[in-house]
Order: structure tokens, then sequence, then C-alpha cells
């Protein structure tokens, strides 16, 4: 394990290489400067776990795995931006100047605030959706006029498309607007965009009862309850039966007293699910949900007749307040 940096030239790089393959051998990351590091190298956290864990490569081998990753193409300008962020230079957007880009208004903050999202109308264009909807189906080789296709047994019994660098999708997270709405709730602009999955949620039916994900958590629950950002762009429109994004709205400002309500030796998940009502939130084509983390929050069954087709992200700065200990 005495290799060292090659190509890319960046230490954290290694040291995360080294943390995983040969556990004791080198301190951990912190969390945030591991988010930052495999977004800035536009790595999909799981992706990258699994291949370290199962093929244990060289760190030569692991380079050449990120830049195979990247269709041989990283840009030494995004390189450069990620080497000096994670040295603690301020670096700013990713996608150039935001000042002049339509961003949320005094109403959508005004609602951010209270309710813990907000909607980012035409956050990208109806057609850019649109063709990351197709880009979608034809991953899943389903027809959109075709029920039938709707239910192929490559997807599982799942609404996760693990469709990651489609350059529609690879565009739709450079979306200016998407950038400028981070930026307003983050009130910083060095963010860095997470290589997250696709969604297809299609009607429910005999044979496919809707599988989740139910009311969760996707943070700790450990004090102190620290601000992140979580979002999901809608490639279609989607109804609130269309099996819609929901949530909890405003809990974000109860979580804590909540959290001292529930009776001893119940399991938190149990207790939100029996106590707690969800929302389903229905937008149009190209509008973004932003919510905080600290939502409960998940999908909900589709009891339309057409599929929920979507895309995931989140945008975080280099470096951000989080809880090291894992509570749910």
């Amino acid at each position: 394990m005495a290799e060292t940096t090659t190509s890319l030239g960046i230490d954290e790089l290694h040291a995360y290489w080294a943390r995983v393959c040969a556990p004791g051998s080198a301190a951990p990351l912190p969390q945030d400067v591991v988010k930052t590091l495999l977004a800035g190298l536009r790595l999909n956290v799981l992706e990258t776990l699994r291949y370290l864990h199962q093929k244990q490569p060289s760190y030569a081998q692991f380079e050449a795995w990120v830049w195979e990753r990247n269709g041989g193409e990283l840009e030494e300008v995004a390189l450069n931006r990620l080497r000096r962020a994670l040295a603690g230079e301020a670096v700013g957007a990713e996608v150039g100047d935001l000042e002049h880009v339509e961003g949320l208004t005094a109403d959508d903050l005004a609602h951010w605030h209270e309710h813990g999202y907000v909607i980012l109308r035409n956050a990208i264009s109806s057609e850019a959706a649109e063709i990351a909807e197709t880009a979608i189906y034809d991953f899943l080789e389903m027809d959109r006029d075709n029920p039938e296709s709707w239910y192929r047994e490559s997807l599982g019994h799942s609404i996760w498309v693990p469709l990651l660098r489609h350059p529609a999708l690879v565009a739709n997270r450079r979306a200016p607007r998407i950038h400028k709405a981070h930026a307003q709730l983050w009130g910083r602009e060095d963010l860095w965009v997470t290589i997250d999955q696709g969604g297809f949620n299609p009607p429910e039916r005999e044979n496919w009862p809707f599988p989740g994900p139910h009311l969760h958590w996707d943070a700790t629950l450990a004090e102190p309850h620290c601000l992140e950002l979580q979002g999901i762009l809608y490639l279609a429109d989607v109804d609130e039966d269309q099996g819609a994004f929901s949530c909890v709205p405003g809990f974000h400002r109860t979580l804590k007293q909540w959290l001292k309500s529930i009776p001893s030796g119940m399991d938190v998940h149990d207790y939100a699910r029996r106590t707690l009502t969800m929302t389903p939130i229905a937008a149009k084509r190209g509008d973004m949900i932003i919510w905080h983390h600290l939502l409960p929050h998940g999908s909900s069954p589709n009891r339309s007749q057409r599929p929920r087709v979507v895309q995931y992200m989140s945008l975080r700065p280099t470096r951000f307040a989080y809880t090291e200990e894992w509570k749910s």
C-alpha cells in the first residue's frame, strides 16, 4: 500500500483508496471531503465502493478505473477546481457566473423555510426533461406507449434505474437554475453535484405492488441536526396519485421534539409510519423538488395510468457541517 498518486495527482483519492482497500492503514477522510471528492470525479458512491471492495485494485488500477468511468475524459479545468477546493481554496460555481441566473423567488424561499421543501419550476426545459425521460425508457428497453412493456424483469421489483452517465442526465446536472437554487439554499456557490440514478415507478397492478421506498430518512437522527439537501427532477408530469415524491412538510422544525415522544423500545421508523402522514407533491415535467434531508419522505404507490419517471440529484458545498454519529 505504498503507492502514491499518479495521473490525477489528488492526495485525497489516494487516502480514500488506502482506507477502503487496507483498513487501518490510513486515517478516515471526513464525510464531506469524501462526498466532494467522488462528486468532483463524477463517481457514484455505491459503484465506487463496490469496485474497491470486490476488485481490491492497486492504486494505479483505481485511477485507471476513474478515467474509464469518465470515458477517458476529465477536463483539467474541472480537476484543478477540485484540487483547489480540497486544498481549502475558494472556488466558484461549476457552471459559471450565477449572478444573472433566475433562481428561487422570495415566496419560494419563504415556502422552503416553512415547509422544508420547495418546487423549482422549470429547473430544466421541457425538451431536456423529455430527452432524459426517453433515455430511461431506452435503457430499460420499454415502450413509453405500451403498458405491458413497463414491467420487464430487467428492472426487477424496484423503482431505481441504474443509469448514471447518459449525456441527457449529465446535461441536467449542469442546469444553471438548479445550481442557482441550491446556492441560494446553501448560501454559497462552491457546489458539487452527485452522480445519481434515475427512477421509474409504473402503475401498481396485481403482480407488481408498489415496492417502496416508504417513509424514511436518509440522514442520521442524532443531534446536532444539520442542513443537507436532496432533490428529485420530474422528467414527465406527475400527479399526486402517480407515485409522486411524498414528505411530511415542516417536520424539520419539529423533529427534535417529536423524537422525545417516541415510546421506549419502539423503532423510530415504525413509530413514524404509524403516526406521520406524508403529502404527495405533484409537479410538471422539468420541475425539481428540493427538500431538507430531515423531512421524513418516500415515494408513493402509483395509482394512475402513467409511470413516474425521474432523475435524482443532490448538490453540496465542498465542506459542510454534519453529525458523525449515525442514529436511525
